[in-house]
């Protein structure tokens, strides 16, 4: 006998009936079983497909890849390669300088507004303090002058975040410089007021206190997590700039009165809003603290 093994003949035929449709017609994409092809565009790194006949259970298979899902494709690309946005070599590690031009693209230009308002209200720092001591600290005209920088300072901070936030002009250097200028600006009136007399040292220690607390405090959780702005802590920066800026004017009669209420509502906000602060590290701690044992425990398990 001279013909073919009959395995054989038959993995050539049963190799020509898998990559062909019951009706002849090659099967989508010519692969065996009719599973959709799949094709991946190196830019975006996303993978797309069309549901074939053959497919078991009718399953598509179709996926796609996001900046902002995450999505390990590491068993469809050689060497578990990511795309990623970053240049890989050919072991699948990172290309020297990839991540670094990649975060480069992503980056806004510190040269934004954004920034420019921050830069702006570091500089009027040293303006306002030399308007509120100027001629001995108590000639109305200069305080007016003081109280016109720390009113821009305020309006400022006001702005800046906000731009950043609409306009995707978030970066590495305001996010350390602005609580920087807001601390700043307000740490210098409050102690110009309290070198000059107009204001009682135990308010400016109290006030300066817990923001530098509260900022420490941040720091020391953030391996857990972020303490989030509160309604209360707005309202309390609110408070605070109105009842500075009535201290910062020379304000005389029901008017001095006035900002005598409303610096003792800066500091009772202050002080709650500094206490349900701490109240959330202690949560954001024990919380973070019990997720890591957990997974701790199903790791060793």
């Amino acid at each position: 006998m001279t013909g073919a093994p009959a395995s054989a003949a038959g993995g050539s035929s049963g190799a020509r009936r898998a990559a062909t449709s019951p009706a002849g017609r090659p099967r989508p994409g010519g692969t065996p079983g009719g599973e959709a092809s799949r094709t991946r565009t190196p830019a975006s790194g996303s993978a797309t497909g069309s549901t074939a006949d053959g497919v078991p259970g009718g399953v598509p298979v179709t996926g796609s890849t996001s900046n902002s899902d995450f999505h390990d494709d590491s068993h469809d690309v050689p060497n578990g390669e990511k795309h990623d946005g970053v240049g890989r070599d050919g072991d699948g590690h990172p290309a020297r300088g990839g991540k670094i031009a990649a975060a480069a693209v992503n980056q806004a230009s510190v040269w934004n507004i954004a920034n420019l308002l921050t830069m702006l209200r570091l500089v009027l720092v040293p303006g306002f303090v030399a308007l509120m001591l100027a001629d001995g600290g108590y000639d109305p005209a200069w305080r007016s002058f003081a109280w016109a920088a720390f009113a821009v300072a305020m309006i400022t901070d006001l702005f800046d975040g906000h731009l950043a936030r609409t306009y995707n002009l978030v970066t590495d250097f305001g996010k350390i410089a602005d609580p920087i200028a807001d601390k700043a600006i307000m740490g210098a009136a409050l102690i110009c007021l309290s070198v000059l007399g107009d204001l009682p040292w135990w308010v400016t220690g109290i006030i300066l206190g817990r923001e530098l607390g509260i900022t420490l405090l941040r720091f020391l959780v953030i391996r857990y997590g972020v303490i989030p702005a509160s309604r209360g802590g707005k309202l309390k920066t609110l408070t605070q700039g109105v009842a500075v800026g009535m201290y910062v004017l020379a304000l005389t009669g029901w008017l001095a009165t006035l900002r005598f209420w409303v610096m003792a509502a800066a500091v009772v906000l202050t002080v709650a809003t500094g206490l349900d602060y701490v109240r959330q590290a202690i949560v954001l701690r024990r919380q973070g603290i019990a997720e890591r044992k957990a997974a701790l425990e199903e790791t060793q398990s």
